[in-house]
């Protein structure tokens, strides 16, 4: 069963250095936390608990119903964790021992990876930021002043964190209609943000600002990120406090979190920044990641699925050693498990946009996708944002997939 995910047997497979990690349960049974290897998992609390080299040591942690304390159990866990995965994937011997904790995907249940006690939302791609801006500021400057100076940002409702696959109910608030009267009701404007999340690994001391130099030390993962937004109630209620309501009834997290070591190899510049940041902030190393990212649209009445946006990670402004180095420079600490998301990712041309009403041009142009028209989103359609990253050797890593289906709010 493991045979065609040993690196070279069909051209399919990688080593298990890339596997991403979850957490899954069956039949409504405890959960228990997995690598995914194609379409099954493998047990990895089971195979500690057998007494597996690499995997014995953290048996507890991978007997946990979330990540976290593996998480918090820092590198040195996550490398032994890696190794052992791998003499056990591209071993024959190895492949015997895992087989028994094998279990496929069609039979589990995935489950929230992390535990999220915190959560920070950035505004980080120059194309989003200044595509609103045009919407928004049409006859002004379309970035604010701030934007090349600071990662821009907004602290999220970490409990409403869910995991892909959850149903996401249409959320209500008080919104202007257009004659200018403030009624209260479910948003028309439901919208996307396509993003990718870094996944705290290791906790910070308070009071104790965390390095661009030290910041990827403390990340364990990168996952996919849908960041719902109400836009009508937004817009109503963001100034001058900024985003509450608009966006604190769901954030969709892909059920699958990849560690940051298995991107070592889609490290890219990024784009050049200017003017140069202020020396908390400047980078010494390449941390632009060349992801490619997808959102697709399975609209409710239409005929099926159709991607709407493709774009890339790597032209990201602000990268993510800057977002932490700036979330910390004032004192405040990381904690295991917590997320912080990368933004709406857009790209410079037409159809690489992340979100619909950049799509749409707030509206003002439909999409035809799968025989019917979309501006914002109707209840029952259903959003799926996809990523890969080529890592070399003609490997292709897919990053765990964001998805989620509006669903009408029930009745009080």
């Amino acid at each position: 069963m493991l045979s065609s995910w040993v690196p070279g047997a069909d051209g399919s497979g990688f080593p298990a250095e890339h596997l991403p990690y979850g957490v899954f349960s069956t039949g409504g049974g405890e959960r228990h936390v997995a690598a995914r290897i194609g379409d099954h998992v493998l047990d990895l609390g089971r195979l500690a608990a057998a007494g597996v080299a690499g995997l014995e040591p953290w048996a507890a942690a991978l007997a946990a119903d979330r990540l976290n304390p593996f998480l918090a159990a820092g590198p040195d866990a996550w490398r032994q964790v890696r190794e052992a995965l791998t003499e056990l994937v591209c071993s024959s011997a190895g492949r015997a021992v895992a087989e028994p904790a094998l279990v496929p995907v069609a039979d589990i249940t995935l489950h929230l990876p992390v535990a999220v006690p915190d959560y920070v939302d950035f505004y980080s791609s120059l194309e989003h930021a200044t595509n609103l801006g045009r919407l928004f500021r049409p006859d002004a400057e379309p970035l604010l002043p701030n934007w090349r100076h600071l990662p821009v940002a907004y602290h999220g409702r970490a409990g409403t964190i869910v995991v892909s696959g959850t149903p996401v109910p249409r959320p209500s608030g008080q919104r202007r209609d257009a004659s200018g009267t403030i009624v209260f009701g479910p948003s028309t404007r439901l919208d996307i943000e396509l993003e990718v999340g870094f996944v705290v690994g290791r906790a910070s001391t308070p009071g104790h600002p965390v390095s661009v130099a030290a910041a990827p030390g403390h990340v364990f993962g990168v996952a996919l990120v849908n960041d719902w937004s109400a836009r009508d109630i937004q817009a109503w209620e963001y100034q001058p406090l900024g985003p509450f309501l608009g966006k604190s009834f769901a954030t969709t997290l892909a059920a699958w979190i990849t560690p940051l070591d298995a991107l070592a190899a889609c490290r890219v510049p990024g784009p050049v920044q200017a003017p140069e940041p202020l020396p908390y902030l400047q980078l010494g190393e390449d941390w632009g990641l060349a992801l490619d990212l997808e959102v697709a649209l399975r609209p409710a009445g239409g005929t099926g699925e159709e991607p709407v946006s493709r774009t890339s990670f790597a032209g990201l402004y602000w990268r993510m050693p800057q977002q932490v180095a700036h979330l910390t420079v004032n004192g405040a600490h990381l904690q295991v498990g917590d997320l912080l998301a990368s933004g709406t990712v857009s790209g410079p041309e037409r159809g690489s946009e992340g979100s619909f009403i950049e799509l749409t041009r707030n509206g003002a142009e439909p999409l035809a996708v799968a025989g019917v028209e979309r501006t914002f989103l109707e209840d029952g359609d259903e959003v799926v944002l996809r990523g890969h990253a080529d890592v070399g050797g003609g490997v292709r890593l897919s990053l765990g997939e964001a998805r989620g289906r509006i669903v009408a709010r029930p009745d009080p």
